[in-house]
Protein backbone atom coordinates (compact mmCIF):
# COMPACT_ATOMS: atom_id res chain seq x y z
CA UNK A 1 0.00 0.00 0.00
CA UNK A 2 2.82 2.60 -0.41
CA UNK A 3 1.16 3.96 -3.35
CA UNK A 4 -0.67 5.81 -0.62
CA UNK A 5 2.07 7.35 1.30
CA UNK A 6 2.79 11.04 0.69
CA UNK A 7 6.15 10.61 -0.14
CA UNK A 8 5.43 8.65 -3.17
CA UNK A 9 3.20 11.72 -4.16
CA UNK A 10 4.96 14.49 -4.17
CA UNK A 11 4.98 16.54 -7.49
CA UNK A 12 7.72 18.78 -8.38
CA UNK A 13 7.30 23.02 -8.95
CA UNK A 14 6.39 22.33 -12.43
CA UNK A 15 3.79 20.18 -11.74
CA UNK A 16 0.57 21.75 -12.85
CA UNK A 17 -1.60 22.84 -9.72
CA UNK A 18 -4.86 22.87 -10.84
CA UNK A 19 -4.74 19.25 -11.87
CA UNK A 20 -5.28 18.87 -7.51
CA UNK A 21 -9.11 20.80 -7.58
CA UNK A 22 -11.02 17.94 -9.46
CA UNK A 23 -9.44 15.08 -7.38
CA UNK A 24 -10.55 17.04 -4.34
CA UNK A 25 -14.34 17.58 -5.82
CA UNK A 26 -14.60 13.78 -6.69
CA UNK A 27 -14.39 12.91 -2.92
CA UNK A 28 -16.22 16.21 -1.84
CA UNK A 29 -18.92 15.82 -5.02
CA UNK A 30 -19.20 12.13 -2.87
CA UNK A 31 -19.31 12.66 0.67
CA UNK A 32 -21.66 15.61 0.33
CA UNK A 33 -24.59 13.72 -0.21
CA UNK A 34 -24.89 14.02 3.83
CA UNK A 35 -26.45 17.20 2.99
CA UNK A 36 -29.32 15.39 0.70
CA UNK A 37 -30.21 12.74 3.35
CA UNK A 38 -33.55 14.41 3.66
CA UNK A 39 -34.38 12.53 0.92
CA UNK A 40 -34.52 9.59 2.38
CA UNK A 41 -36.53 10.28 5.67
CA UNK A 42 -40.06 11.21 4.23
CA UNK A 43 -43.37 9.87 5.56
CA UNK A 44 -45.02 9.82 1.96
CA UNK A 45 -43.56 7.43 -0.39
CA UNK A 46 -40.83 5.04 -0.24
CA UNK A 47 -39.48 6.89 2.69
CA UNK A 48 -37.92 5.86 5.82
CA UNK A 49 -40.74 7.02 7.69
CA UNK A 50 -42.94 4.94 5.82
CA UNK A 51 -41.50 1.52 5.44
CA UNK A 52 -43.93 -0.29 7.56
CA UNK A 53 -47.20 1.80 7.22
CA UNK A 54 -48.38 2.40 10.84
CA UNK A 55 -46.45 5.51 12.64
CA UNK A 56 -44.28 4.59 16.12
CA UNK A 57 -46.34 6.08 19.54
CA UNK A 58 -43.68 7.89 21.11
CA UNK A 59 -45.73 7.60 24.37
CA UNK A 60 -45.54 4.26 24.21
CA UNK A 61 -42.29 3.40 22.80
CA UNK A 62 -38.79 4.99 23.74
CA UNK A 63 -36.24 5.32 21.68
CA UNK A 64 -34.64 2.93 22.59
CA UNK A 65 -37.40 0.57 21.94
CA UNK A 66 -36.94 2.19 18.12
CA UNK A 67 -33.61 1.12 17.81
CA UNK A 68 -35.08 -2.34 17.52
CA UNK A 69 -38.58 -2.51 16.43
CA UNK A 70 -39.61 -3.90 13.42
CA UNK A 71 -43.56 -3.37 13.90
CA UNK A 72 -44.07 0.04 13.19
CA UNK A 73 -42.15 3.10 11.35
CA UNK A 74 -39.59 5.38 13.10
CA UNK A 75 -40.38 9.04 14.03
CA UNK A 76 -38.60 12.00 11.62
CA UNK A 77 -36.43 12.94 15.04
CA UNK A 78 -35.47 9.33 15.37
CA UNK A 79 -34.04 9.00 11.76
CA UNK A 80 -32.81 12.38 11.75
CA UNK A 81 -30.10 11.08 14.36
CA UNK A 82 -28.84 9.61 11.76
CA UNK A 83 -27.33 13.03 9.99
CA UNK A 84 -26.41 14.44 13.33
CA UNK A 85 -24.06 11.37 14.23
CA UNK A 86 -22.80 12.01 10.84
CA UNK A 87 -21.77 14.98 11.62
CA UNK A 88 -20.40 14.21 15.30
CA UNK A 89 -18.04 11.18 13.91
CA UNK A 90 -17.15 14.15 10.91
CA UNK A 91 -15.90 16.72 13.37
CA UNK A 92 -14.19 14.24 15.87
CA UNK A 93 -12.95 12.14 13.04
CA UNK A 94 -11.21 15.04 11.60
CA UNK A 95 -10.05 16.41 15.31
CA UNK A 96 -8.44 12.83 15.87
CA UNK A 97 -6.60 11.89 12.07
CA UNK A 98 -6.01 15.93 11.17
CA UNK A 99 -2.27 15.92 12.51
CA UNK A 100 -1.82 12.05 11.00
CA UNK A 101 -3.30 13.70 7.38
CA UNK A 102 -0.23 16.06 7.64
CA UNK A 103 1.73 13.21 8.29
CA UNK A 104 0.41 10.56 5.90
CA UNK A 105 -0.84 12.81 2.84
CA UNK A 106 -4.34 13.54 1.64
CA UNK A 107 -4.42 9.99 -0.78
CA UNK A 108 -4.68 7.66 1.85
CA UNK A 109 -7.05 10.03 3.78
CA UNK A 110 -8.72 9.72 0.61
CA UNK A 111 -9.04 6.29 0.39
CA UNK A 112 -9.69 5.40 3.66
CA UNK A 113 -12.87 7.73 3.23
CA UNK A 114 -13.76 5.73 0.44
CA UNK A 115 -13.86 2.97 2.37
CA UNK A 116 -15.66 4.09 5.01
CA UNK A 117 -18.49 5.89 3.52
CA UNK A 118 -19.02 3.86 0.67
CA UNK A 119 -19.14 0.66 3.40
CA UNK A 120 -21.23 3.01 5.65
CA UNK A 121 -24.10 3.43 3.13
CA UNK A 122 -24.05 -0.04 2.52
CA UNK A 123 -24.45 -1.45 5.93
CA UNK A 124 -27.32 1.34 6.24
CA UNK A 125 -28.90 -0.53 3.42
CA UNK A 126 -28.69 -3.98 5.75
CA UNK A 127 -30.22 -2.11 8.54
CA UNK A 128 -33.38 -0.59 5.99
CA UNK A 129 -33.54 -4.20 4.78
CA UNK A 130 -34.49 -5.11 8.52
CA UNK A 131 -35.53 -2.49 10.16
CA UNK A 132 -32.94 -1.65 12.73
CA UNK A 133 -32.62 1.78 13.12
CA UNK A 134 -29.40 1.13 15.45
CA UNK A 135 -27.85 -0.82 12.11
CA UNK A 136 -28.41 2.90 10.12
CA UNK A 137 -27.02 4.58 12.76
CA UNK A 138 -23.86 2.84 12.67
CA UNK A 139 -23.50 2.62 9.14
CA UNK A 140 -24.52 5.98 7.62
CA UNK A 141 -24.22 7.52 11.06
CA UNK A 142 -20.82 6.57 12.45
CA UNK A 143 -18.93 4.56 10.13
CA UNK A 144 -20.03 6.95 6.97
CA UNK A 145 -19.58 9.95 9.69
CA UNK A 146 -15.55 9.10 10.00
CA UNK A 147 -14.99 8.82 6.57
CA UNK A 148 -16.83 12.27 5.60
CA UNK A 149 -14.05 13.49 8.10
CA UNK A 150 -11.44 11.80 6.86
CA UNK A 151 -12.53 12.94 3.26
CA UNK A 152 -13.35 16.57 4.05
CA UNK A 153 -10.18 17.42 5.46
CA UNK A 154 -8.35 15.40 2.75
CA UNK A 155 -7.37 18.37 0.37
CA UNK A 156 -8.07 21.64 2.25
CA UNK A 157 -4.18 21.43 3.87
CA UNK A 158 -3.06 20.42 0.77
CA UNK A 159 -4.75 23.11 -1.86
CA UNK A 160 -3.38 26.15 0.69
CA UNK A 161 -0.49 24.76 0.33
CA UNK A 162 -0.68 24.86 -3.77
CA UNK A 163 -2.62 28.08 -3.79
CA UNK A 164 -0.46 30.30 -1.48
CA UNK A 165 -1.39 33.67 -3.49
CA UNK A 166 -5.13 32.69 -3.21
CA UNK A 167 -5.96 31.35 0.04
CA UNK A 168 -9.78 32.04 0.22
CA UNK A 169 -9.92 30.67 -3.80
CA UNK A 170 -8.30 27.49 -3.02
CA UNK A 171 -10.53 26.24 0.39
CA UNK A 172 -13.86 27.73 -1.46
CA UNK A 173 -12.38 24.65 -4.11
CA UNK A 174 -11.69 22.45 -1.65
CA UNK A 175 -15.08 22.67 0.27
CA UNK A 176 -17.71 23.24 -2.77
CA UNK A 177 -18.04 19.79 -3.96
CA UNK A 178 -19.31 19.04 -0.40
CA UNK A 179 -21.96 21.60 -0.81
CA UNK A 180 -23.05 20.61 -4.48
CA UNK A 181 -23.08 16.49 -3.47
CA UNK A 182 -26.64 16.75 -2.46
CA UNK A 183 -27.11 18.76 -5.90
CA UNK A 184 -26.60 15.88 -7.90
CA UNK A 185 -27.17 13.44 -5.34
CA UNK A 186 -30.55 14.13 -4.09
CA UNK A 187 -31.79 13.63 -7.79
CA UNK A 188 -29.92 10.57 -7.88
CA UNK A 189 -31.55 9.10 -4.57
CA UNK A 190 -34.80 9.83 -5.61
CA UNK A 191 -34.49 7.75 -8.69
CA UNK A 192 -33.19 4.94 -7.18
CA UNK A 193 -35.71 4.93 -4.11
CA UNK A 194 -38.44 4.98 -6.41
CA UNK A 195 -37.42 2.49 -8.77
CA UNK A 196 -35.81 0.19 -6.16
CA UNK A 197 -36.75 0.74 -2.57
CA UNK A 198 -34.45 3.00 -0.42
CA UNK A 199 -32.79 0.28 1.28
CA UNK A 200 -31.06 -0.98 -2.47
CA UNK A 201 -30.71 2.97 -3.23
CA UNK A 202 -28.92 3.06 -0.36
CA UNK A 203 -26.59 0.23 -1.72
CA UNK A 204 -26.10 1.24 -5.18
CA UNK A 205 -24.87 4.84 -3.42
CA UNK A 206 -22.59 3.24 -1.19
CA UNK A 207 -20.57 1.42 -3.98
CA UNK A 208 -21.00 4.38 -6.69
CA UNK A 209 -19.33 6.30 -3.93
CA UNK A 210 -16.58 4.09 -3.30
CA UNK A 211 -15.22 4.05 -6.62
CA UNK A 212 -15.42 7.78 -7.17
CA UNK A 213 -13.67 8.44 -4.35
CA UNK A 214 -10.99 6.14 -5.07
CA UNK A 215 -10.28 7.70 -8.21
CA UNK A 216 -10.30 11.31 -6.48
CA UNK A 217 -7.59 9.71 -3.71
CA UNK A 218 -5.26 8.71 -6.13
CA UNK A 219 -5.79 12.00 -8.32
CA UNK A 220 -4.14 13.75 -5.54
CA UNK A 221 -0.33 15.36 -5.30
CA UNK A 222 1.51 17.35 -2.42
CA UNK A 223 3.80 20.31 -3.65
CA UNK A 224 7.34 20.30 -2.97
CA UNK A 225 8.25 22.05 0.77
CA UNK A 226 8.60 25.94 -0.12
CA UNK A 227 6.50 26.20 -3.01
CA UNK A 228 5.91 29.41 -4.50
CA UNK A 229 3.88 30.79 -7.64
CA UNK A 230 5.96 32.39 -10.00
CA UNK A 231 4.41 36.30 -10.36
CA UNK A 232 1.92 35.72 -8.10
CA UNK A 233 1.47 37.57 -4.23
CA UNK A 234 -0.59 36.28 -1.46
CA UNK A 235 -3.64 38.82 -1.16
CA UNK A 236 -3.65 40.50 2.05
CA UNK A 237 -6.64 42.80 2.13
CA UNK A 238 -6.60 42.54 5.65
CA UNK A 239 -2.93 42.52 6.51
CA UNK A 240 -3.18 43.35 10.05
CA UNK A 241 -5.22 39.79 10.61
CA UNK A 242 -2.40 37.88 8.46
CA UNK A 243 -0.20 36.14 10.64
CA UNK A 244 3.59 36.17 10.03
CA UNK A 245 4.72 33.16 11.63
CA UNK A 246 3.45 29.34 12.29
CA UNK A 247 1.40 28.16 14.94
CA UNK A 248 2.35 24.75 16.09
CA UNK A 249 -1.13 22.84 16.09
CA UNK A 250 -0.04 21.35 19.84
CA UNK A 251 -0.50 24.98 20.83
CA UNK A 252 -3.33 26.26 18.45
CA UNK A 253 -6.16 25.43 21.04
CA UNK A 254 -3.99 27.01 23.99
CA UNK A 255 -5.14 30.61 22.54
CA UNK A 256 -8.14 32.55 23.08
CA UNK A 257 -8.73 33.22 18.84
CA UNK A 258 -8.76 29.38 18.24
CA UNK A 259 -12.11 28.96 21.07
CA UNK A 260 -13.67 32.40 19.12
CA UNK A 261 -13.37 30.56 15.85
CA UNK A 262 -14.37 27.73 17.10
CA UNK A 263 -18.22 28.97 18.87
CA UNK A 264 -18.11 31.40 15.53
CA UNK A 265 -17.98 27.99 13.38
CA UNK A 266 -20.83 26.18 15.61
CA UNK A 267 -22.86 28.95 15.73
CA UNK A 268 -23.19 29.57 11.76
CA UNK A 269 -23.25 26.12 11.16
CA UNK A 270 -25.77 25.03 13.53
CA UNK A 271 -28.47 27.73 12.23
CA UNK A 272 -27.47 26.21 8.70
CA UNK A 273 -27.50 23.03 9.17
CA UNK A 274 -30.76 22.91 10.83
CA UNK A 275 -32.69 23.76 8.00
CA UNK A 276 -30.63 21.41 6.04
CA UNK A 277 -31.08 18.40 7.93
CA UNK A 278 -35.19 18.71 7.77
CA UNK A 279 -35.48 20.67 4.44
CA UNK A 280 -37.94 18.24 2.59
CA UNK A 281 -40.23 17.91 5.46
CA UNK A 282 -40.25 21.10 6.38
CA UNK A 283 -41.44 22.76 2.91
CA UNK A 284 -43.60 19.96 2.38
CA UNK A 285 -45.53 20.99 5.78
CA UNK A 286 -45.27 25.04 4.78
CA UNK A 287 -46.52 25.04 1.50
CA UNK A 288 -48.59 21.80 1.23
CA UNK A 289 -51.53 24.12 0.69
CA UNK A 290 -50.17 25.42 -2.13
CA UNK A 291 -49.64 22.59 -4.20
CA UNK A 292 -51.24 19.06 -4.94
CA UNK A 293 -50.54 15.99 -3.44
CA UNK A 294 -48.94 14.71 -5.82
CA UNK A 295 -46.68 18.00 -6.73
CA UNK A 296 -45.51 18.68 -3.49
CA UNK A 297 -43.25 15.65 -2.92
CA UNK A 298 -41.06 16.49 -6.30
CA UNK A 299 -41.38 20.25 -5.74
CA UNK A 300 -40.10 19.61 -1.88
CA UNK A 301 -37.62 17.71 -3.89
CA UNK A 302 -36.51 20.61 -5.99
CA UNK A 303 -36.26 22.95 -2.74
CA UNK A 304 -33.58 20.57 -1.48
CA UNK A 305 -31.60 20.79 -4.95
CA UNK A 306 -31.60 24.49 -5.04
CA UNK A 307 -30.38 24.71 -1.54
CA UNK A 308 -27.88 22.89 -2.12
CA UNK A 309 -26.87 24.51 -5.59
CA UNK A 310 -26.85 27.61 -2.67
CA UNK A 311 -24.63 26.04 -0.76
CA UNK A 312 -21.96 25.38 -3.70
CA UNK A 313 -22.44 28.44 -4.68
CA UNK A 314 -21.91 30.09 -1.96
CA UNK A 315 -18.54 28.35 -0.98
CA UNK A 316 -17.06 29.66 -3.78
CA UNK A 317 -17.87 33.39 -4.09
CA UNK A 318 -17.88 34.02 -0.33
CA UNK A 319 -14.29 32.40 0.14
CA UNK A 320 -13.18 33.76 -2.80
CA UNK A 321 -14.71 37.21 -1.71
CA UNK A 322 -12.85 37.27 1.22
CA UNK A 323 -9.86 37.36 0.01
CA UNK A 324 -10.47 40.60 -1.03
CA UNK A 325 -12.64 41.54 1.84
CA UNK A 326 -10.77 39.79 4.55
CA UNK A 327 -12.32 37.13 6.44
CA UNK A 328 -13.26 38.90 9.58
CA UNK A 329 -15.75 41.19 7.89
CA UNK A 330 -17.04 38.57 5.95
CA UNK A 331 -18.05 36.60 9.40
CA UNK A 332 -19.57 39.74 9.90
CA UNK A 333 -21.77 39.98 6.81
CA UNK A 334 -23.08 36.69 7.52
CA UNK A 335 -24.17 37.15 11.24
CA UNK A 336 -25.67 40.36 10.55
CA UNK A 337 -27.14 40.15 7.54
CA UNK A 338 -28.27 36.00 8.04
CA UNK A 339 -29.79 36.94 11.56
CA UNK A 340 -32.13 39.58 9.39
CA UNK A 341 -33.15 36.51 6.97
CA UNK A 342 -33.66 33.83 10.12
CA UNK A 343 -36.04 36.63 11.56
CA UNK A 344 -37.77 36.89 8.34
CA UNK A 345 -38.21 33.40 7.26
CA UNK A 346 -41.32 32.62 9.85
CA UNK A 347 -43.05 35.92 8.34
CA UNK A 348 -42.67 34.78 5.03
CA UNK A 349 -44.01 31.02 5.73
CA UNK A 350 -47.02 32.49 7.97
CA UNK A 351 -48.08 34.39 5.08
CA UNK A 352 -47.33 31.59 2.87
CA UNK A 353 -45.24 33.43 0.60
CA UNK A 354 -43.37 30.53 -0.66
CA UNK A 355 -41.10 32.09 -3.00
CA UNK A 356 -39.82 34.63 -0.44
CA UNK A 357 -39.54 31.88 2.15
CA UNK A 358 -37.68 29.75 -0.60
CA UNK A 359 -35.17 32.69 -1.55
CA UNK A 360 -34.71 33.70 2.14
CA UNK A 361 -33.53 29.93 2.43
CA UNK A 362 -31.07 30.37 -0.08
CA UNK A 363 -29.32 33.02 0.72
CA UNK A 364 -29.35 31.64 4.22
CA UNK A 365 -27.39 28.60 2.35
CA UNK A 366 -24.66 30.62 0.59
CA UNK A 367 -23.64 32.00 3.74
CA UNK A 368 -23.99 28.51 5.63
CA UNK A 369 -21.62 27.22 2.89
CA UNK A 370 -19.33 30.36 2.48
CA UNK A 371 -18.82 29.98 6.28
CA UNK A 372 -17.36 26.43 5.90
CA UNK A 373 -15.08 27.50 3.03
CA UNK A 374 -13.62 30.81 4.84
CA UNK A 375 -12.34 28.93 7.90
CA UNK A 376 -9.41 27.11 6.73
CA UNK A 377 -8.52 30.32 4.82
CA UNK A 378 -8.91 32.53 8.61
CA UNK A 379 -6.89 29.74 10.13
CA UNK A 380 -4.28 30.36 7.86
CA UNK A 381 -4.47 33.76 8.30
CA UNK A 382 -3.78 33.63 11.86
CA UNK A 383 -2.30 30.54 13.11
CA UNK A 384 0.34 30.20 9.72
CA UNK A 385 0.16 27.63 7.50
CA UNK A 386 2.06 24.64 8.76
CA UNK A 387 -0.08 23.25 10.43
CA UNK A 388 -3.44 24.73 9.16
CA UNK A 389 -4.65 21.34 8.17
CA UNK A 390 -4.46 19.71 11.55
CA UNK A 391 -5.66 23.30 13.50
CA UNK A 392 -8.72 23.04 11.14
CA UNK A 393 -9.54 19.30 12.04
CA UNK A 394 -9.76 20.27 15.47
CA UNK A 395 -11.91 22.74 14.64
CA UNK A 396 -14.11 20.71 13.18
CA UNK A 397 -15.25 19.25 16.40
CA UNK A 398 -17.29 22.72 16.14
CA UNK A 399 -19.29 21.10 13.33
CA UNK A 400 -19.46 18.39 15.12
CA UNK A 401 -21.47 19.96 18.21
CA UNK A 402 -23.67 21.92 15.41
CA UNK A 403 -24.95 18.71 13.90
CA UNK A 404 -26.60 17.95 16.95
CA UNK A 405 -27.65 21.55 18.06
CA UNK A 406 -29.07 22.31 14.81
CA UNK A 407 -30.83 19.78 13.78
CA UNK A 408 -32.62 18.83 17.68
CA UNK A 409 -33.60 22.68 17.33
CA UNK A 410 -35.63 22.34 14.03
CA UNK A 411 -36.50 18.57 14.89
CA UNK A 412 -37.80 18.77 18.74
CA UNK A 413 -38.79 21.82 18.88
CA UNK A 414 -40.92 21.43 16.35
CA UNK A 415 -42.46 18.40 17.74
CA UNK A 416 -42.97 20.36 21.06
CA UNK A 417 -44.98 23.00 18.90
CA UNK A 418 -47.10 20.40 17.29
CA UNK A 419 -47.93 18.69 20.79
CA UNK A 420 -49.32 21.95 21.74
CA UNK A 421 -51.62 22.29 19.17
CA UNK A 422 -49.99 24.80 16.47
CA UNK A 423 -50.50 24.23 12.86
CA UNK A 424 -47.77 21.93 11.05
CA UNK A 425 -47.25 24.98 8.82
CA UNK A 426 -46.54 26.87 11.92
CA UNK A 427 -44.50 24.65 13.43
CA UNK A 428 -41.15 25.88 12.48
CA UNK A 429 -41.20 29.51 13.17
CA UNK A 430 -39.71 29.09 16.72
CA UNK A 431 -36.98 26.84 15.75
CA UNK A 432 -36.28 29.86 13.09
CA UNK A 433 -36.08 32.46 15.83
CA UNK A 434 -33.88 30.39 18.10
CA UNK A 435 -31.37 29.78 15.05
CA UNK A 436 -31.42 33.64 14.56
CA UNK A 437 -30.22 34.56 18.17
CA UNK A 438 -27.51 31.97 17.78
CA UNK A 439 -26.12 34.34 14.79
CA UNK A 440 -26.38 37.49 17.06
CA UNK A 441 -23.80 35.71 19.69
CA UNK A 442 -21.94 34.33 16.64
CA UNK A 443 -21.17 38.15 15.47
CA UNK A 444 -19.95 38.85 19.38
CA UNK A 445 -17.52 36.52 18.83
CA UNK A 446 -16.18 37.39 15.75
CA UNK A 447 -16.00 40.95 16.90
CA UNK A 448 -13.67 39.63 19.73
CA UNK A 449 -10.94 37.52 17.09
CA UNK A 450 -7.50 39.48 17.50
CA UNK A 451 -4.42 38.81 15.66
CA UNK A 452 -2.16 36.56 18.04
CA UNK A 453 0.60 37.48 20.07
CA UNK A 454 3.77 36.79 18.73
CA UNK A 455 4.94 34.77 21.47
CA UNK A 456 2.47 31.95 20.34
CA UNK A 457 4.54 31.06 16.68
CA UNK A 458 6.80 28.52 16.16
CA UNK A 459 10.53 30.09 16.33
CA UNK A 460 12.40 30.20 13.25
CA UNK A 461 14.38 27.50 14.20
CA UNK A 462 11.91 25.41 15.55
CA UNK A 463 10.01 26.11 11.49
CA UNK A 464 13.42 25.53 10.21
CA UNK A 465 13.67 22.55 11.37
CA UNK A 466 10.39 21.12 10.72
CA UNK A 467 10.90 22.11 6.62
CA UNK A 468 14.30 20.38 6.72
CA UNK A 469 13.08 17.26 7.96
CA UNK A 470 10.72 16.66 5.63
CA UNK A 471 12.85 18.15 3.13
CA UNK A 472 15.28 15.66 3.86
CA UNK A 473 13.11 13.00 3.89
CA UNK A 474 11.98 13.44 0.41
CA UNK A 475 15.74 13.99 -0.73
CA UNK A 476 16.73 10.78 1.00
CA UNK A 477 14.38 8.86 -1.03
CA UNK A 478 14.86 10.16 -4.42
CA UNK A 479 10.91 10.94 -4.33
CA UNK A 480 10.78 14.55 -5.56
CA UNK A 481 9.07 14.94 -8.57
CA UNK A 482 8.04 11.03 -8.31
CA UNK A 483 4.43 11.63 -7.59
CA UNK A 484 3.45 14.00 -10.66
CA UNK A 485 4.63 13.82 -14.50
CA UNK A 486 6.08 17.17 -15.46
CA UNK A 487 5.53 16.61 -18.93
CA UNK A 488 3.82 19.69 -20.23
CA UNK A 489 2.05 18.25 -23.23
CA UNK A 490 0.44 15.18 -20.90
CA UNK A 491 -0.71 17.35 -18.15
CA UNK A 492 -2.59 19.42 -21.08
CA UNK A 493 -4.57 16.43 -21.96
CA UNK A 494 -5.11 15.05 -18.61
CA UNK A 495 -6.21 18.57 -17.25
CA UNK A 496 -9.64 19.49 -19.06
CA UNK A 497 -10.60 15.73 -19.15
CA UNK A 498 -10.50 16.18 -15.37
CA UNK A 499 -12.48 18.99 -15.34
CA UNK A 500 -15.05 17.23 -17.31
CA UNK A 501 -15.26 14.48 -15.19
CA UNK A 502 -16.36 16.71 -11.97
CA UNK A 503 -17.71 19.40 -14.62
CA UNK A 504 -20.67 17.36 -15.84
CA UNK A 505 -22.18 16.19 -13.18
CA UNK A 506 -21.96 19.72 -11.32
CA UNK A 507 -24.02 20.95 -14.73
CA UNK A 508 -26.54 18.37 -14.81
CA UNK A 509 -27.06 18.73 -10.84
CA UNK A 510 -27.40 22.74 -11.57
CA UNK A 511 -29.73 22.35 -14.56
CA UNK A 512 -31.90 19.87 -12.78
CA UNK A 513 -32.11 22.08 -9.34
CA UNK A 514 -33.05 25.03 -11.51
CA UNK A 515 -35.42 22.68 -14.06
CA UNK A 516 -37.08 21.41 -10.59
CA UNK A 517 -36.68 24.45 -8.33
CA UNK A 518 -38.42 27.27 -11.00
CA UNK A 519 -41.59 25.61 -10.36
CA UNK A 520 -41.89 26.72 -6.89
CA UNK A 521 -41.59 30.87 -8.56
CA UNK A 522 -44.30 30.02 -11.10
Amino acid sequence: MSILDRENIVADASYNRWLVPPAALLIHLSIGMIYGFSVFWPAKGNGLLNLIGSQCDALQTSLLDRLFITSCDWLLSDVVWTFSIAIVCLGLAAAIFGHWLERAGPRKAGFAAAVLWGGGLIISSFGVASHQLWLIWLGAGVIGGIGLGLGYISPVSTLIKWFPDRRGLATGMAIMGFGGGAMIGTPAAAYLIDAFGVGNALLYMGCFYFIAMTIGAFGYRVPPADFKVEGKSIVKKDTAMIAKGHVHVSHAHKTYQFWLLWGVLCLNVSAGIGVLAVAKPMFQEIAAQNFSAGEIGAIAGGFVALLSLANIIGRIIWASSSDYLGRKLTYAIFFSFGTLLYFSAPWAGLNQYIAIFVLINLVILTMYGGGFATIPAYLADIFGTQHVGAIHGRLLTAWATAGILGPAIMSYVREYQLQAGVPQAEAYNSSFTMLALLLVLGFVLNYFVKPLDNKHFMTESELAKEKEVAAKKDAANKLIGKGGNSNSALQKIILPFAWVVVGVPLAYGISNALQKGIIIFQ
